[in-house]
């Protein structure tokens, strides 16, 4: 398992969805990422940072004017501390060029984080949500880079159709299925604790910020949910992050 070794204050948010309809959470997540510049002594965003992603080469290329100001605060905040970009279920596609443009690194989809607290099993969250078979079906297809290959070499104006295609699919077969078949599997957790004997987990994807504590065997491990976030369409608003230094873990949120 790929290890990162980050000292001090380490700072985990998720589940932003930036994009051309979120100006509110726009706003609050570059004040968030002001606040870690001046606080933080690194910063990891773990996946589902934006809404969508359809390609570097849609960022790089011709940014549109609600990723300009986005991208100007990744590079700023990459500059002031180390900065770790995660893929999520949305933006699975952000590659090298983009986090390499932007001065930052990019987060491996499992790895094991190495904090003055100790280790931190982290991921985005989705690969445990085991018992959402069709989901799981869906995120092997996309993840497989041949496909992935295929997708980028199609048109920007074709893969931002296939892209909002796939997300309203998305949003009709949620209607449908249960809050349990959405949420991570317990036995997925448990597997995962037992496979890496690591005591702490941290992970976003669900929208379900809370601290779970679990029995495995004779250990006693948590699982941390970051939380989502939503100023536009929420009240009140959502949002928020985690921190981890030599004394432990704690929400925070913006006033």
């Amino acid at each position: 398992m790929n290890k990162i070794r980050l000292a001090g204050a380490v700072w985990f948010a998720s589940d932003i969805h930036l994009g051309p309809q979120t100006p509110a959470t726009r706003a609050a997540f570059h004040a968030f990422l002001d606040k870690a510049c001046a606080q933080a002594d690194a910063l990891i965003l773990c996946g589902d940072i934006f809404d969508a992603w359809i390609g570097d080469d849609f960022a790089l290329a011709a940014p549109p004017d609600w990723l300009i100001e986005t991208m100007r605060k990744f590079r700023q905040t990459a500059q002031a501390i180390p900065l770790w970009l995660g893929h999520g279920n949305r933006d699975f596609l952000m590659g090298a060029t983009l986090v390499d443009d932007l001065g930052a690194q990019l987060l491996p989809d499992t790895c094991c984080l190495q904090t003055d607290y100790g280790d931190v099993l982290l991921s985005h969250g989705d690969e445990y949500c085991t018992e959402d078979l069709a989901y799981q079906r869906f995120r092997r297809v996309v993840r497989n880079p041949r496909v992935q290959r295929l997708f980028l070499s199609l048109s920007l104006s074709l893969r931002s159709k296939i892209a909002a295609w796939a997300r309203g699919r998305s949003k009709s077969s949620n209607r449908y299925k249960t809050n349990r078949i959405m949420d991570v599997a317990p036995s997925a957790v448990e597997q995962a604790f037992t496979a890496t004997g690591i005591n702490l987990m941290v992970h976003g994807h669900t929208h379900r910020p809370a601290f779970h504590r679990i029995q495995i065997g004779t250990r006693a491990c948590t699982r941390i949910v970051l939380p989502d976030w939503d100023y536009d369409h929420s009240q009140p608003p959502r949002g928020g992050w985690l921190t981890i230094d030599r004394n432990g873990p704690e929400f925070c949120r913006l006033p």
